[in-house]
């Protein structure tokens, strides 16, 4: 069986790579501003969970003929923080005010997942939930802050930060699943495998099935 990851994220892959899963990766195409924007009243959970569920079907459908039998794994992570939801800022004084936010302080990362199990290339089986972990940030300086945004490397990342990169040297601390905040919580994604019917350990290290 094979694992597809509907993300573009190398960190992503990286973790599942680590933990023995090597995917194939779809990028998901979907409108999350527009997503978002048809929910403003959800919780945080709810929206990540939706963009989670969105890019993993979108994917799933496109590629249901090629992996007919595949589980398709989907993501969406952004930073609780302030009473505010945001991912990635894009450019470098948006990430620049979010810092002004976050340094010093704890927010929390929402991941949502979103498990899908295709049989003869059509969906068969879904499982979904979300993950939080609580992220104490550090306090940069003006020299370190303004040396981390010309990397671009928080550009592009949910709340402006990474744990396992260039920003991990502001990250305090956590409180809860260090994989959720790289973007995929490993015993969280354990979980919702066992609810579509497959053991994480039989997909370790397989073998492609063509």
């Amino acid at each position: 069986m094979r694992v597809v990851l509907a993300s573009a994220s190398p960190a992503r892959r990286a973790v599942l790579r680590a933990a023995g899963v090597d995917p194939i990766v779809e990028i998901a195409d979907v409108d999350e501003e527009a997503l978002l924007a048809a929910m403003p009243q959800a919780a945080p959970a709810e929206k990540v969970t939706h963009l989670a569920s969105a890019k993993a079907t979108t994917v799933a459908r496109r590629i249901g003929s090629a992996h007919p039998d595949a589980v398709l794994i989907g993501c969406d992570s952004m930073l609780h923080i302030d009473g505010e939801l945001v991912g990635k800022p894009g450019d470098a004084d948006t990430a620049r005010r979010r810092w002004g936010t976050m340094a010093g302080g704890t927010g929390e990362l929402v991941t949502g997942h979103a498990v899908l199990r295709l049989a003869d290339g059509e969906i068969d089986r879904v499982a979904e939930g979300h993950a939080v972990t609580t992220v104490r940030f550090a306090e940069p300086s003006e020299a370190e802050l303004s040396a981390y945004l010309a990397t671009r490397e928080p550009l592009a990342v949910a709340g402006a930060f990474t744990l396992d990169g260039l920003g991990g040297w502001f990250v305090e601390g956590i409180d809860g699943d260090p994989s959720n905040v790289i973007g995929i919580s490993l015993p969280l994604v354990r979980r919702l495998l066992a609810g579509v019917g497959v053991r994480v350990t039989d997909l370790w290290s397989a073998p492609p099935d063509g």
